[in-house]
């Protein structure tokens, strides 16, 4: 068997797991009913999270995570518009729908008087 492919079917075998311990979780919460919710709420909670520690050993999910990283940085260079440039532009816009719903209004009085003109 190639590396590649052991890769693969480890990757699989790791994403059972999770499946596993996800559905665990689901018909676990809803099978101890009798238990107190702040101990199943724990519960499903803890289960999730080693759910999520196993598929961040896969390919996928190592690749999740880079991306994740990759973005927090790529927010962080973002420039925000300051409160006035934000004033600016909400104003224009709302400029334009005013204009926009002005139009349309005037239009659909014209063709509504034209169609009653033309229909009697």
């Amino acid at each position: 068997m190639s590396k590649g492919t052991a890769s693969k079917t480890l990757d699989t075998v790791k994403w059972l797991i999770s499946l596993a311990i996800f559905t665990a979780a689901v018909i676990g919460n809803s099978y101890f009913v009798e238990v107190a919710f702040l101990y199943k709420v724990l519960g499903v909670v803890f289960l999730f999270i080693i759910g999520l520690a196993v598929l961040a050993t896969t390919n996928f999910g190592s690749n999740s995570i880079k991306l994740m990283r990759e973005s927090r940085t790529e927010i962080r260079k973002v420039v925000w518009p300051s409160r006035n440039e934000t004033t600016q532009t909400f104003l224009i816009v709302f400029g334009a729908i005013i204009l926009l719903c002005l139009f349309f209004w005037g239009l659909e009085a014209l063709l509504s008087f034209l169609t009653k003109l033309v229909l009697g």
